[in-house]
């Protein structure tokens, strides 16, 4: 499956972006989808993902602000991200895999596809 994401951009602190993550020659709906992002410096980091059977997962800083969806007839993931902070800039890639067990979710080496990310810059 081939993935690419798309939406980031400069925005203000408080502000809102959706991301989107395109998904194309695969079985989409079989696939769970990992949003992970990685600033200048530092590891990459798990932001979030939904599995196949729509359950949907965030990392403890995106819980109340960050948003998963899925449109399997579009063969899209979105990430709706509110509020956001300066420390939320980074480069935020999506990935997928279809035989994901639930604990290693926020593992980005156990997803076989990526995408190429999208930057996200938050001002302050």
């Amino acid at each position: 499956v081939q993935l690419q994401a798309s939406g980031g951009g400069l925005v203000q602190a408080g502000g809102s972006l959706r991301l989107s993550c395109a998904a194309s020659g695969g079985t989409f709906r079989m696939y769970t989808v990992g949003w992970f992002r990685q600033a200048p410096g530092k590891e990459r980091e798990f932001v979030g993902a939904v599995r196949w059977n729509g359950n949907i997962y965030y990392a403890d800083y995106a819980k109340g602000r960050f948003g998963i969806s899925r449109d399997n007839a579009k063969n899209m993931v979105y990430l709706q991200m509110n509020s956001l902070k300066p420390e939320d800039t980074a480069v935020y890639s999506c990935a997928a895999d279809r035989s994901l067990i639930l604990s290693s979710l926020s593992v980005g080496a156990e997803y076989d596809y990526w995408g190429q990310g999208t930057q996200v810059t938050v001002s302050s």
